[in-house]
C-alpha cells in the first residue's frame, strides 16, 4: 500500500464516521464461473466483522485477459476512493490471475493460497482452467440439480400438493419466514427436493399438523423468526395491514411453534441466520434422521 493509500483509509474513514456514520467498505467478488465459491468464501470472512458495513459487487465469468483489465480498472478506481476496498477472487488461469495481481486494491487470492498446498499434498500439478462449466462436469449430478429446483418452484409457497412423497424436505411455518430462499438455495446448492408450505389461519386454529403434510412428519422441517423481524419483512410487503401487524406476527409465530413442538418437527429461527446457516442446520437434521 502506497502512501497516498494508507493517508486514506487513516483519514478517510474518520471523516465518514463523523458526518455519515461507519463507512461503507467496498467489497468485490471476482470469478471465473458463476462466484458462488467468491462469495462463499468471502463471506465466511466477513462475517466475522458485524460492526462494519460492506457494499458487495459480483464480477463473474471472467474468462479473457481483457475482461481481467476492465475488472482491474473498477478495482482500482474504488482504491482511489475515501475508503480502502477489498477484493476476493477464485480466478483458475494463471494469465487471468496475473492481470489481476496489477490491481491497487487489497487482494486475496483463494487459489493462490490453497492451490499450492493442494498440489502439494496429492503431489500432482493442478490444471488451473476456468470453471465455467460449473456443475455439468457431472452431468447425472446436474440434471438432478436442474430437477430439484423445478420442483422447489413448483412447490412454492403451497402452489402445489403433488408428489410431496418425493420432498426431501418439506418446509413450513408462517409466511415470509424465509422458506422460499431456503428451498431454492436447497435445490441449487446440494440438489434437495424441497417443498415449501405456509402455515394459514385456518392452521393455527388446530394444534393438529395441516392434512397435505400431516403423513409426511418425517420430512418436515419449520422455520420462524422473531416477531419484531416478522413484522418488519410483511411491512415491506403490506404495510399497515393486519397480516404485518405485531399482534398477528406474534400469534402467529407462538402458534406455529406450539404445532412444531407438539408434534415433534425440528425447526430453525431465521431472525439471526443466512439462507446457509438455515440451509447446513437443515441439511444436519435429514443426516441425523437418514442414521440407522
Amino acid at each position: 500500500m502506497n502512501e497516498a493509500t494508507s493517508h486514506r483509509s487513516q483519514a478517510g474513514p474518520s471523516h465518514l464516521r463523523r458526518h455519515a456514520g461507519p463507512p461503507i467498505v467496498p467489497v468485490f467478488f471476482v470469478s471465473d464461473s458463476t462466484g458462488i465459491s467468491a462469495e462463499t468464501l468471502g463471506n465466511a470472512l466477513l462475517i466475522q466483522f458485524p460492526d462494519v458495513r460492506f457494499e458487495r459487487q459480483l464480477f463473474p465469468f471472467v474468462s479473457t485477459v481483457e475482461e481481467a483489465r476492465k475488472v482491474v480498472q473498477a478495482l482500482d478506481a474504488a482504491a482511489d476512493g475515501p475508503v480502502t476496498p477489498i477484493a476476493f477472487s477464485t480466478l483458475a488461469p494463471t494469465e487471468l490471475r496475473d492481470e489481476l495481481r496489477r490491481t491497487r486494491c487489497p487482494l486475496i487470492d483463494f487459489f493462490d493460497i490453497h492451490m499450492p498446498r493442494v498440489e502439494s499434498v496429492l503431489g500432482t500439478t493442478g490444471m488451473r482452467v476456468p470453471a465455467r462449466l460449473h456443475g455439468l462436469g457431472d452431468v447425472k449430478r446436474y440434471n438432478h440439480r436442474m430437477s430439484a429446483i423445478e420442483y422447489a418452484i413448483e412447490h412454492d409457497d403451497g402452489q402445489s400438493l403433488r408428489a410431496l412423497d418425493k420432498a426431501d424436505v418439506i418446509l413450513i411455518g408462517p409466511s415470509r419466514c424465509g422458506k422460499t430462499p431456503t428451498s431454492m438455495y436447497l435445490a441449487l446448492q446440494h440438489g434437495l427436493f424441497v417443498a415449501n408450505y405456509p402455515l394459514v389461519e385456518d392452521d393455527f386454529e388446530s394444534t393438529e399438523l395441516p392434512l397435505p403434510v400431516r403423513a409426511h412428519r418425517r420430512r418436515c422441517f419449520g422455520i420462524v423468526t422473531t416477531p419484531e423481524r416478522l413484522s418488519q419483512v410483511r411491512q415491506e410487503r403490506r404495510p399497515n395491514s393486519r397480516y404485518a401487524s405485531k399482534e398477528q406476527c406474534t400469534y402467529e409465530l407462538r402458534r406455529a411453534e406450539a404445532l412444531l413442538r407438539a408434534h415433534h418437527v425440528p425447526s430453525t429461527n431465521s431472525a439471526t441466520k443466512s439462507v446457509e446457516e438455515i440451509a447446513t442446520v437443515i441439511m444436519q437434521t435429514i443426516h441425523r434422521r437418514s442414521r440407522p
